[in-house]
């Protein structure tokens, strides 16, 4: 499943592409055809995402709302040529403004919502990382109050949103949480420690494209950057310290690195390094 770096990327890449233009918003699939009926020809005002939701708002009061679930893409791409591209599989929307395209396939959720449903839908969230405006108090007392474990609980979107399992099982990692430990034996500093990385780290993932947790990798990405590259179209290697690295000598002590399902999702962990609580 996306994790929130990539929907506050798509929501950026909609913005961009149809912000103050009036799309022509069609359902070829047929199942979002009411839908789409009723934001053909809006204008766009903005795109916005909460964890992993996506929101595209339009004038008039109604928002697009996405949630892309495990199979979810939206892809958008440039056409010439014709005033009408031939459909590709099954899209349940598709949003054509002159040469820009985007389609939608695969959704969870595809839905079209007023300010209040919006509003409702967003209280039911954790505070996202990738938003100024969020509290990490408000996590942190979900947390604090849990009995669950710190690794079913990363994985909560009413608990903090837009984290999934690349970033839990990297974030834990890094400042040598165990993940079976409970909510509630967790440190205030500790938690303070980890959103804070997690806000350094994933708006690093909404430009680049990539989950970076590697200090390495990052530090040359920034260096690539800071140079005048484009961060988007950096080739950023696909590496971890413990994700999908089952077996694997830990980068840190060289134990070697367990897996076990936690909340649905395969959890990645050294046991050595990773006792603090």
């Amino acid at each position: 499943m996306p994790e929130g770096h990539t929907l506050h990327r798509i929501a950026g890449e909609l913005q961009d592409a149809y912000a103050g233009r009036s799309p022509s918003v069609t359902s070829p699939q047929g199942r979002f055809a009411d839908g789409a009926a009723l934001l053909d020809g809006r204008e766009v005002e903005r795109g916005a995402a909460w964890g992993k939701l996506l929101f595209l708002h339009f004038a008039g009061e109604r928002t697009l709302y996405v949630h892309l679930g495990l199979i979810g893409t939206f892809v958008l791409s440039r056409v010439t040529g014709e005033a009408d591209p031939p459909v590709v599989g099954q899209v349940r929307l598709r949003l054509l403004d002159g040469d820009t395209l985007a389609d939608l396939r695969g959704p969870m959720a595809c839905e079209v919502l007023t300010p209040p449903e919006v509003e409702a839908l967003v209280a039911r969230q954790g505070p996202d990382p990738l938003r100024p405006e969020s509290d990490p108090d408000r996590a942190w007392a979900s947390i604090h109050a849990a009995r669950r474990t710190i690794g079913e609980l990363l994985m909560d979107q009413t608990v903090l949103a837009g984290v999934g399992n690349i970033y839990r099982c990297e974030v834990l990692f890094r400042h040598r949480v165990n993940p079976a430990f409970p909510g509630s034996r967790i440190k205030r500093a500790t938690w303070q420690a980890m959103w804070e990385d997690l806000v350094h780290l994933m708006p690093w993932g909404v430009r680049t494209g990539r989950i970076i947790t590697l200090d390495e990798v990052l530090d040359d990405v920034v260096a690539a950057v800071d140079g005048g590259q484009e961060a988007r179209g950096l080739d950023v290697p696909r590496e971890f310290a413990v994700y999908q690295r089952t077996g694997e000598p830990c980068l840190r002590c060289g134990a070697r690195i367990r897996t076990k399902v936690v909340a649905g999702r395969n959890l990645f962990w050294c046991g050595n390094c990773q006792r603090r609580s």
